[in-house]
């Protein structure tokens, strides 16, 4: 249910409509969802990521709100990310990863098919004055950056399997995204680099592994954050080599 939905059937409900314990449920959800700050999914917002400011746009994904690109930024350090990195990061939403790459990295390119994402990742970029090395496209997986490899390619992908509602729903869910990417991810890496990819218990992770082993690139796990209800993975996945043997 939808916030101004839930706020709707709160507060104007006829008593004759739905039973007390009904109207009760509805008013918890709506109060639920105020406290864990779901009211200001749509609003412009400032969130503090381990005290970086991203702004948040509507339709873009929070990344403070649901955790998973505030996790992944709080891996990217310059042990992980060198000076001279080039870094793709796909799908990036509110450019949360893209700015802490940035602080380390010579060159990040940021990419999300939302075209509001894109230009969220643009103005946090600015936000944090690092313009000169980031640069936001707009486009599906690999096709804004089609002939060039990178260091490291960061994805945070649609976790669900299932055709995407509407712009802010293809955070969440998605079709053929994992066979694309691991095809695609053979022409993107350089020899030397490797692919972070960050998957949840909240889905089948093998969706994702399973195109990535066929292909034979070595996966690592590289970190893991525990929440409650909820285990999220970061994974390495290293180049192949250019033979196409590992």
């Amino acid at each position: 249910m939808s916030e101004t939905g839930t706020r709707r059937a709160a507060a104007a409900v006829p008593a004759s409509g739905f039973s007390a314990g009904t109207r009760a449920l509805v008013k918890m959800l709506y109060l639920s969802r105020r406290l864990r700050g779901w009211h200001r999914y749509d609003d412009f917002v400032v969130e503090r990521v381990h005290g970086v400011p991203i702004m948040v746009i509507p339709t873009v994904f929070n990344p403070k709100r649901l955790r998973t690109g505030e996790f992944f930024a709080s891996c990217l350090d310059a042990a992980l990310i060198g000076p001279e990195a080039e870094v793709l990061d796909m799908g990036t939403g509110s450019g949360v990863c893209a700015v802490f790459a940035a602080r380390h990295a010579r060159r990040v390119v940021a990419v999300d098919i939302n075209a509001a994402a894109v230009r969220c990742a643009g103005i946090n970029a600015l936000l944090n004055r690092l313009e000169g090395r980031i640069e936001a496209r707009h486009g599906d997986l690999f096709e804004p950056v089609a002939g060039q490899r990178f260091d490291r390619i960061l994805f945070n992908p649609p976790f669900r399997h299932g055709e995407p509602r509407d712009d802010r729903d293809r955070a969440w869910r998605s079709v053929g995204v994992a066979e694309r990417f691991a095809e695609g991810l053979d022409r993107h890496l350089k020899q030397a680099g490797c692919a972070l990819l960050l998957l949840s218990t909240y889905a089948d992770q093998e969706i994702f592994l399973a195109p990535l082993r066929r292909r034979r690139h070595p996966l690592s796990v590289l970190t893991e954050g525990h929440y409650l209800g909820e285990r999220l993975t970061l994974y390495r996945v290293a180049a192949l080599k250019s033979d196409g043997v590992t």
